[in-house]
């Protein structure tokens, strides 16, 4: 299952043409704060899917019956891009445990590079309904990988992957290499292209970087 909910007007449209747009980019704290609102809204709708149960609340005149939450869930950040899209999840999922993983690119002399996770900090995913939040899914392999390393920790009921802007390529690699019949995709808007150093165009750039800063060592996440 794949959702694109920025093929339905709403304001997260507003916020991802403000992450796009490289003039309005610059102010990195809006930057940050875009990628929490967007994040805020990917809960809203992902929230829907999910379990609930019939729960009794005393109020002050009386009882009122509230479907709530019944799935346990884990958020799974790739950092560092991913902290203020994981952060506006979290405001909505705020019970949620929480995994993280280092996951970053190697370049070679001739351009080409590898994939490496190098660190994964996760709680028991066993039965959890997980959600994997990548801003950019470009290639689609630092998922598979990031997923392939969580389910160490236990097979999660379901686990929904979720990305701001993905490339046709990354989606297509997706459904290629993980179990699809336990996967749902989420993402805001579909590129068409990467280019030959698997940058997705027209994507909007290094979103580490407009968050955070530049870094150092430009092969790293």
């Amino acid at each position: 299952m794949i959702h694109i909910l920025g093929d339905k007007n709403s304001l997260l449209n507003q916020f991802i043409a403000e992450i796009r747009d490289e003039k309005i980019q610059k102010d990195s704290m809006r930057f940050r704060k875009n990628l929490e609102r967007i994040g805020e809204i990917f809960a809203y709708e992902i929230s829907k899917v999910l379990d609930y149960k019939k729960q009794e609340i005393k109020t002050p005149l009386g009882i009122a019956y509230i479907n709530t939450l019944n799935d346990k869930v884990v958020l799974a950040a790739l950092l560092r891009s991913a902290l203020p899209f994981h952060q506006g999840l979290l405001n909505y999922f705020d019970k949620a445990e929480n995994a993280f993983i280092t996951a970053y690119r190697k370049y070679e002399k001739d351009g080409e590079f590898n994939l490496y996770i190098d660190y994964v900090s996760s709680p028991d995913i066993l039965n959890k309904v997980t959600i994997i939040c990548d801003p950019l899914l470009a290639t689609g392999s630092s998922i598979v990988m990031s997923y392939k390393a969580l389910i160490e920790n236990g097979i999660p009921k379901h686990t929904h992957i979720i990305s701001i802007i993905a490339a046709k390529e990354g989606i297509n690699y997706i459904r290629k290499h993980l179990p699809m019949n336990r996967i749902s995709i989420w993402t805001g808007a579909i590129d068409d292209e990467l280019t030959v150093k698997s940058y997705i165009v027209p994507g909007l750039g290094d979103v580490g970087d407009l968050s955070f800063g530049e870094k150092s060592q430009p092969d790293m996440n």
